[in-house]
C-alpha cells in the first residue's frame, strides 16, 4: 500500500478525507494525520509517506514552509495542496516546490480523486512500488538468487 499523510488545521477536513475517500481504490493507506505544520513535519519524518495532502495556512508552520523543509529528504513524495488561498504567489511557490496539484477550497470529491489518481500514477511512473510490492519483489529476488545458487551447485 502507498502511505498517505493528511495535514490540515481543520479537523472536519482531515476527518472528511480520511472517511470519505476510497483509499483502497488507489492502494493507499492513511499513515497518519496532523493539524499543523510542525506536527506534520514530525509525522512525515516518522512514517515516510509516499503521498501528502496538506493545507497552506496552519498554525506553527504553514504548509509551504513545511514542504520546503521536507522536500529534500523525500524527493519522490507526491504532494497536493488543499487550500483556501487564491493568491498567485502561493501557487507559484507551490509549483517551485514541485507540488503535483493545488486544489482550492471548497473543493469537490472529484477534484481530490483526480489529484490522488495523478499522484499515484506519478509514483508508478517513477517505479515507486507499494509496500506490498516491495516485499514481494524482495521475496522473489531471494527465491531467484537461491534457486540460481542451487542450480550452480548441483
Amino acid at each position: 500500500m502507498y502511505k498517505i499523510v493528511i495535514i490540515d488545521d481543520e479537523p472536519i477536513i482531515v476527518e472528511g478525507l480520511v472517511r470519505t475517500m476510497p483509499w483502497d481504490k488507489w492502494e493507499c493507506l492513511i499513515a497518519g494525520t496532523a493539524y499543523d505544520g510542525v506536527e506534520g513535519q514530525t509525522l512525515i519524518r516518522k512514517v515516510k509517506p509516499n503521498l501528502l495532502i496538506t493545507d497552506i495556512s496552519m498554525p506553527g508552520m504553514n504548509g509551504l514552509s513545511m514542504i520546503a523543509r521536507i522536500k529534500a529528504e523525500f524527493p519522490n513524495m507526491e504532494i497536493s495542496i488543499l487550500t483556501g488561498f487564491r493568491e498567485f504567489e502561493y501557487a507559484q511557490k507551490a509549483i517551485n516546490l514541485g507540488v503535483t496539484r493545488l486544489i482550492l477550497k471548497p473543493s469537490t470529491i472529484r477534484e481530490i480523486e483526480e489529484a490522488v489518481t495523478t499522484m499515484v500514477e506519478n509514483l508508478k511512473r517513477k517505479n515507486i512500488c507499494t509496500e506490498s510490492e516491495n516485499t514481494n519483489n524482495n521475496a522473489n529476488s531471494f527465491i531467484v538468487k537461491n534457486a540460481l545458487k542451487y542450480i550452480q551447485e548441483n
